[in-house]
């Protein structure tokens, strides 16, 4: 007898995961009682959800670093060392900084380009999402796709940026480590049934956690994971869950692979003299510039490959001639590049050509827009780095050549601090992007006159970013647009606008006997005898079953667990965003496993013209358990002409202040109130909606 229910098909068209991800969700709302009790980030609850989800993806986070380093260390070894007879140097942290010369140079375009033709052809003929830097596409899921990234982006792009690195191709390795982790991110929060903004969260959390692994770089990663959504905003509700995943990613890649930072420890660099931030500020201006040109350049680049009449898996190989063809003037502008920042930052960068400093930054910009642009896999986040260490590097080379006074004796603070600031700038990432170079060169003290540079930076790049699937803010996001488009709904909470629980059936009842219940309300709830909550069944659900199976059928064999419940003291807008993803028109209401009510955006919305009409709105929070309100006094209001006491206001209220003609009051029992008189209100939660319905009564409807 067919008796299960038929697993619904996720956005992107494949199968969802199976429906016994139910149990992992129910036991991730553990624990719960007086002990657990809070609300917001803080909570033990949230954090106790977040410490197992987080930790998960940590883990993968920290285990798919260390498969892509490797992966990247073979595929170097193979291309450039076996064919080439090159290897690139590399950071102090990760081998050995020394410039070998090339065996067989004329062979490095043809092995950068064949690099370029396999990554193109697994790219195109598997994933052709996989293509470019990874970290949009990562950003795009977040804000656009519901947090859902298709499972096998993250193999694929691991590879293809393995092969386009490892053969040459300028690339960093961030942006498909960030896209590993975040994929199980998604992938975990489909598994758990996560709804769309705890998965969005995972995926942020995984792009975070990924990054602060590879670049050992865990405070810098997390950060990173909140700032980088947005041009002039943060994630915040991402940040402790980023926390958590990246702190334990890094540890397990760093139990491989060491914990000395990339670039070696840098303990003595500081701020020598205070003229030393004018120098800072001129590096701001230059990164700030040079962040200008590798956005426009990379993707001035991209789209000139996107029109060019050639099949998509053959511009790659294209791309990478033309980056090997430049490899044998400048091989700087080879691979990743941090063994060139390493050497920058010593007494090596006085044994290097004049020419090849100056013209380093420009052929690393051309090569990354040449390997990325033309659909290679690989990161923009290494080589703004290199750009903006190598830009520093020549401003101080160029500075000790023409004797300038109170310059630091080592070029390595000019380096760093470039670092910081052009891709700081130019990803609209300053602070994570100064806490990670700071992580990866074991110095802290070069923060303070970093900040010179990097705001210089930001403020030259206005609203230009490296990467385009930003949004200016969470306004502008889909994910917090429901909400922040209706602010007063914060003040609100469900248990003002829900409706008593009348589509409920047992679940011994049949899938027959539900039909009419669900007709009428599109589905009903499962409770027991004892009013617990069990499920959900909808139309669906009945659907999937032939009509000779619905009469013998129990209900509790195709209820679904898994669809989410609001509590009656959450805000509305909160609980507008469980309704708006509900496969149902309503959401249970429950409380302590019990089934208090249903709640429609209809409802919601009657609520809220309610509170309209009142005229209250929110004010800010405070401590937790009160909400301050405004409310103002009509003019056809029994509160108008009345003292404060003889107000009649409802226990748990108390007026701070009266707003009157743009003047401030701070009111006694005798104050009396006038027409247009705003009051600033402190209430407990709890009276919120007592305070609503009060001032809704003081009111004296109009002739």
């Amino acid at each position: 007898m067919a008796n299960v229910r038929a697993q619904p098909e996720s956005d992107d068209g494949e199968t969802a995961l199976p429906a016994a991800s139910a149990r992992a969700r129910r036991w991730l709302r553990w624990p719960a009682g007086p002990r657990f009790a809070g609300s917001g980030f803080e909570s033990t609850r949230y954090l106790t959800k977040w410490l197992l989800i987080a930790g998960a993806i940590g883990i993968v986070a920290g285990l798919g670093a260390i498969v892509f380093y490797t992966a990247i260390d073979w595929s170097t070894g193979f291309f450039l060392g076996d064919l080439v007879g090159y290897l690139p140097p590399a950071p102090a942290g990760e081998g050995p900084t020394q410039l070998v010369p090339m065996a067989r140079p004329w062979l490095l375009p043809l092995v950068v380009a064949l690099g370029g033709l396999i990554s193109g052809l697994i790219v195109f003929t598997l994933a052709p999402e996989a293509e470019g830097h990874g970290t949009d596409a990562a950003i795009e899921a977040i804000h656009h796709k519901r947090g859902h990234i298709r499972a096998r982006i993250p193999p694929i792009k691991l590879i293809a940026s393995a092969i386009t690195i490892g053969s040459g191709g300028s690339g960093g390795r961030e942006g498909p480590t960030a896209q590993i982790s975040a994929g199980f991110g998604s992938l975990l929060g489909e598994w758990l049934k996560l709804d769309t903004p705890d998965r969005r969260i995972a995926v942020a959390a995984g792009m975070g956690a990924g990054i602060g692994a590879i670049f050992r770089a865990p405070l810098g990663g997390a950060v990173l994971a909140a700032e980088i959504l947005y041009l002039h905003d943060l994630e915040v509700e991402a940040l402790i869950p980023a926390l958590i995943a990246s702190i334990i990613g890094y540890t397990i890649y760093g139990a491989r692979f060491g914990y000395t930072p990339i670039f070696g420890a840098q303990p003595d660099l500081a701020l020598g003299s205070p003229i030393q931030l004018v120098y800072y500020a001129v590096l701001g201006v230059i990164c700030g510039l040079g962040g200008i040109l590798y956005s426009r350049s990379f993707y001035g680049l991209t789209d000139l490959f996107h029109h060019l009449g050639l099949p998509r898996w053959l511009k790659p190989a294209l791309g990478g001639l033309l980056v090997g063809l430049l490899g044998l003037v400048v091989p700087g502008s080879l691979h990743m590049g941090y063994g060139w920042v390493q050497l920058a930052m010593g007494q090596e960068l006085l044994g290097l050509p004049l020419w090849m400093i100056l013209v380093l930054p420009f052929a690393k910009i051309l090569a990354t827009s040449l390997s990325i642009g033309s659909g290679g896999s690989g990161g923009v986040f290494g080589p703004g780095m290199v750009i903006g260490g190598i830009l520093g590097a020549a401003l101080w080379r160029l500075a000790l050549i023409a004797g300038v006074p109170g310059l630091p004796t080592s070029p390595a603070p000019f380096v760093i601090i470039g670092m910081m600031a052009l891709f700081g700038g130019i990803a609209h990432a300053p602070l994570s992007v100064m806490l990670m170079v700071a992580e990866m060169t074991g110095n802290l003290s070069l923060l303070a006159p970093a900040m010179v540079a990097v705001g210089v930076a930001t403020g030259l790049v206005g609203d230009q970013t490296i990467y385009r699937a930003q949004l200016r803010n969470r306004a502008a996001s889909p994910a917090h647009k429901l909400t922040l488009s209706f602010p007063l709904l914060a003040s609100l909470q469900v248990q003002g606008a829900m409706r008593p629980p009348a589509a409920t059936i047992a679940p011994e009842a049949t899938v027959a006997e539900a039909e009419p219940l669900l007709a009428a309300f599109g589905g009903c709830v499962v409770v027991d005898t004892q009013g617990r909550y069990q499920g959900v069944i909808d139309e669906a659900a009945a659907a999937s079953l032939p009509p000779t199976q619905r009469s013998v059928t129990p209900v509790r064999t195709v209820l679904d667990a898994t669809v989410g419940t609001v509590e009656p003291g959450l805000p509305l807008d909160a609980a507008l965003a469980v309704v708006s993803e509900s496969p149902l028109p309503w959401a249970p209401v429950v409380e302590g496993g019990i089934l208090c009510g249903l709640l429609s955006a209809r409802d919601i919305v009657v609520a809220y013209k309610g509170a309209l009409q009142r005229g209250v709105q929110r004010g800010q929070d405070l401590p937790e358990g009160t909400v301050l309100l405004d409310a103002q006094v009509a003019a056809n209001s029994r509160l108008a002409g009345a003292s404060l006491r003889d107000a009649g206001l409802p226990s748990g209220t108390l007026v701070l202040s009266v707003e009157r003609e743009g003047e401030a009051l701070f009111p006694n029992g005798a104050t009396q109130l006038a027409p247009g008189d705003t009051l600033l209100i402190l209430a407990d939660r709890r009276r919120v909606d007592d305070l609503h319905r009060f001032l809704g009564s003081a009111t004296v409807p109009t002739a």
